[in-house]
């Protein structure tokens, strides 16, 4: 009789119906709340990362990309780390997540594109909740890709 192993925290993407491993060897991260294919996710969490309080419950869809401040105070070039920006479909609360080492770059970068096509109001309600939606697309390929270097 043959049977996969399942973490705890494993579950059906409700967008794409993927199966997505919570592995923290798979992903990097402690707690997976989105969509490594597709990067949809589900409204979890309230008040921080991981505390599952949220009665919401609704499918968040990956709005953009946006920097996380570093706390490094030597940090010698600007940035820090590239993360998702979800907005719920249901109840319509932001959220920024981080990336996971597991995430399809092309779909992340599909992400960015479509930002920028958003309206100046999602622009506004991100940036009240200290939210920047990044607009440099060559922050987001150096991130994703390594920086180019010229020829």
């Amino acid at each position: 009789m043959k049977y996969h192993a399942v973490s705890f925290g494993d579950f059906q993407c409700g967008h794409c119906r993927n199966h997505v491993s919570a592995t923290h060897v798979l992903s990097g991260v402690n707690n997976r709340n989105h969509c490594p294919y597709c990067l949809w996710s589900r409204h979890l969490d309230l008040y921080s990362a991981g505390d599952r309080l949220s009665a919401c419950k609704g499918k968040m869809r990956p709005i953009g990309l946006t920097m996380k401040k570093s706390r490094n105070k030597y940090q010698i070039k600007p940035g820090g780390e590239l993360m998702l920006i979800h907005e719920c479909v249901e109840c319509g609360d932001l959220s920024i997540n981080r990336i996971a080492a597991d995430d399809d770059p092309d779909s992340i970068m599909d992400a960015f594109l479509s930002s920028q096509t958003l309206g100046f109001q999602t622009f506004a309600r991100c940036e009240t909740q200290g939210i920047v939606i990044l607009t440099d697309s060559e922050v987001v390929q150096a991130q994703l890709y390594g920086a180019l270097v010229p020829a």
